[in-house]
């Protein structure tokens, strides 16, 4: 078993003995390269568009078109999702080229080999954007999917964002990855192609740092990044740029977990004080995501108090909660002995608070041991029983786990009803429900928590109409 085995081993059985989910876990402990390459491509440069072959990607500042649109100022009544962006196909015109994340093994996005449970809808794109996969439809024909190299189709979800009226994103950046060049080439052509997405439909979007596989001693590797993303892209500069008390914004992920992770809280404080207070890259507002139960130091949390120490540094706590309740009693459940109990917490510390919903839950494919929709979407009452949990609790900000995580199931992007045949992967879909059902909710649910509707003015019946005229049309 090679080093690169026992590493993969070793977290799939954290994942599993834990039975939730770990945003970019896997995605971050392969450097995304690996799962769809040789590991030892980990080693080999490139160069990019205007990067080096440390830095590679397109990575000066942004010049191009710029749309107002939402208010970039603040986080205040807004509702944010999380954008993987680690989507890769061979041809797609990185350098090491791949089916990044679509794919269990070293091999070709067929039958067995699937590591996704939900389907994108790939039929608004052209066939430029289109690529074949081993899969065959019910009709014969090839099976289609994305990548988010292609700067188009990141364009053309936020055209989607902008239409349904989602707020923007936390794009993706996985602190294992920013250590070896090809996985940068990837990481930075989909971070600029969502800052080009965020200014040109009127969006915004901010950096998320995923902790999750990084190695001990190695904190300072993302402090290098965040300072290169500062001077090379102006990142926080840019008018899209997500700010909040007149703050750039930036969030750390995956601090205080009891996973077994390598990293430190201590190099975790570390962090969060270079990103608040260095003197040529700080002033930031720093949030943090962190376990359920990160306040009790119990269950999926670390028992370490140097996690609350941390939680109030930060400047915003947002707790992860995919996979930690799977239908209404508990969602109920949750607002009751965790979600209030948080906000009168960070109350009294000085923090503000931004829960996690998502909208169901299957990760089959990748883990066949696991069921096939796990966690129901039931017609999309049980993201929307969280929205109204968010609502009640007068939440002024919401994270939505996922936009374009079919790996887990959690996507509300425009994801297919009709699926690949296969004997060994089996796929979930929106249960007849149109491809835009979840964007319209995610649309309706960010003028609940803004106040510019309520709760009673919005009923599942109305979405799943209007969305299916949308998508007629």
């Amino acid at each position: 078993m090679t080093s690169h085995d026992r590493k993969l081993s070793r977290f799939r059985l954290d994942i599993m003995h834990r039975g939730v989910s770990f945003s970019g876990l896997m995605a971050a402990m392969l450097g995304l390269a690996i799962i769809a390459g040789n590991p030892a491509n980990l080693q080999a440069g490139t160069t990019g568009v205007d990067g080096d072959k440390n830095f590679p990607g397109p990575v000066a500042p942004y010049h191009g078109p710029v749309v107002k649109g939402v208010d970039t100022t603040t986080l205040t009544g807004k509702v944010m999702c999380g954008y993987q962006g680690w989507f890769g196909t061979p041809g797609d015109g990185q350098t090491d080229s791949g089916w990044r994340h679509w794919v269990k093994h070293p091999g070709v996005l067929e039958d067995g080999n699937a590591k996704v449970d939900l389907w994108p809808d790939v039929s608004e794109l052209p066939s430029s954007e289109r690529f074949s996969t081993g899969f065959k439809m019910a009709d014969g024909r090839p099976a289609e999917v994305f990548s988010s190299f292609n700067k188009d189709t990141v364009l053309k979800h936020f055209q989607w964002m902008q239409e349904y009226g989602l707020d923007g994103v936390f794009v993706q950046r996985f602190a294992n990855g920013v250590q070896n060049p090809n996985s940068l080439e990837h990481d930075n052509t989909v971070l600029a192609n969502c800052r080009e997405g965020a200014n040109r439909y009127g969006r915004t979007y901010a950096v998320m740092y995923d902790l999750s596989g990084l190695d001990h001693g190695k904190i300072k590797s993302v402090m290098n990044d965040w300072r290169k993303l500062r001077q090379k892209m102006a990142i926080t500069d840019d008018p899209a740029y997500l700010h909040h008390h007149g703050k750039p914004v930036v969030a750390v992920w995956g601090i205080g977990f009891n996973d077994g992770r390598d990293y430190t809280l201590a190099e975790c404080k570390r962090l969060i004080e270079f990103l608040k207070n260095d003197p040529d890259v700080g002033g930031c507002a720093v949030m943090i995501g962190v376990p359920t139960h990160w306040r009790e130091l119990d269950e999926d949390a670390v028992s370490d108090p140097a996690l609350l120490d941390i939680a109030a540094m930060a400047d915003i706590v947002s707790p992860w909660t995919v996979g930690r309740y799977s239908d209404l009693a508990g969602v109920s459940r949750h607002a009751e002995y965790d979600l209030k109990p948080d906000q009168a917490w960070c109350r009294a510390h000085g923090n503000e608070y931004m829960p996690v919903v998502f909208p169901g839950f299957s990760w089959h494919n990748m883990y066949p041991e696991g069921p096939s929709n796990q966690i129901p979407r039931r017609g999309g009452q049980f993201l929307w029983a969280q929205f109204s949990m968010a609502k009640r609790a007068n939440v002024s900000m919401v994270y939505v786990a996922m936009f374009d995580e079919v790996d887990e199931g959690t996507a509300i992007f425009k994801c297919a009803n009709d699926v690949p045949v296969g004997e060994q992967s089996r796929f979930v879909s929106y249960d007849g429900l149109p491809s835009d059902f979840y964007l319209k909710m995610v649309g309706e649910g960010t003028q609940v928590i803004r106040g510019e509707k309520k709760l009673s003015d919005v009923n599942l019946s109305g979405l799943r109409t209007t969305a299916e005229n949308k998508t007629s049309q």
